[in-house]
This record gives C-alpha cells, sequence and structure tokens, in this order.
C-alpha cells in the first residue's frame, strides 16, 4: 500500500534537460537569423536588377512594334517596378540605350553592390545604390 502512494514512475522533463533545449534553440537561432537577415537584403538588390531586365524585355517588346521608331519614356512601356524602385531609361533608337534601377530601400547590401562593378561587367554593374544595364544596339 505504501508503495502505491509513492510514485516512482512520474513522467516529464526535468529542469536541466529543458534549459539544455532552450540553450539549444538560442544557438540555432543566433546562428540563423543573421544569415536570414543578409539574404533578406540581398533579394532587394536581386529585385533591382530583375526590374532592370524587365525593362530590357520591355524595350525590346516596344521596338518590336514597327510604328514604335521613337524612343520610349517610362510612361510609354508602362512598367511598374517591385517595391519602392525606380528606374530611368536614357538613350533611343540606333544608340545605346542605358537603364538606370534605383534601389530606394538602400538595404542592398554594400559588400554586394561593390563587388558588382563596371570593372566586373561593363554592361550591368552597381554604381552606389543604383544597378545600371546598358543594352548596345
Amino acid at each position: 500500500m505504501l508503495q502505491k502512494m509513492t510514485r516512482t514512475s512520474e513522467k516529464g522533463f526535468t529542469l536541466i534537460e529543458l534549459m539544455i533545449v532552450i540553450a539549444i534553440i538560442g544557438i540555432l537561432a543566433a546562428i540563423a537569423i543573421p544569415n536570414f537577415i543578409a539574404y533578406r537584403n540581398k533579394a532587394f538588390c536581386s529585385a533591382a536588377e530583375a526590374d532592370a531586365n524587365s525593362v530590357a524585355g520591355t524595350i525590346a517588346n516596344w521596338y518590336a512594334i514597327p510604328a514604335h521608331n521613337s524612343a520610349p519614356t517610362a510612361a510609354s512601356l508602362g512598367f511598374v517596378p517591385s517595391g519602392t524602385n525606380t528606374f530611368s531609361i536614357a538613350g533611343g533608337p540606333n544608340t545605346t540605350i542605358t537603364i538606370t534601377v534605383t534601389d530606394k530601400t538602400g538595404r542592398c547590401p554594400a559588400d554586394y553592390t561593390n563587388a558588382a562593378t563596371s570593372l566586373v561587367n561593363p554592361k550591368a554593374f552597381w554604381t552606389g545604390n543604383m544597378y545600371t544595364k546598358i543594352m548596345a544596339d
């Protein structure tokens, strides 16, 4: 009877086990969160680059129509860039067209933009928070 009153097979976790699990989760979070933030910030760079490529495709589509023999403007293309990005177009038919997309968020990492300079790729490069794509005729 006395054995039935005392529980010798209690189930559950001890305080030490719970503290070890919380410490492991904390260590994993300390490693994962900075990497996640870096990947998210690089996504802003990729969005600007994708916008420039989309504008280039839209310009190519513009010139595919025979009646369009003048330089397109940003308004005539009808392209809306992602997020808060803005873009500008310089040049026109039978000349080099320069597309510049500005990352208005300012969250594109400097190490990413500094690695993609005009010396690395003179037709698509970063200058500060502006991505420039050059379309040659």
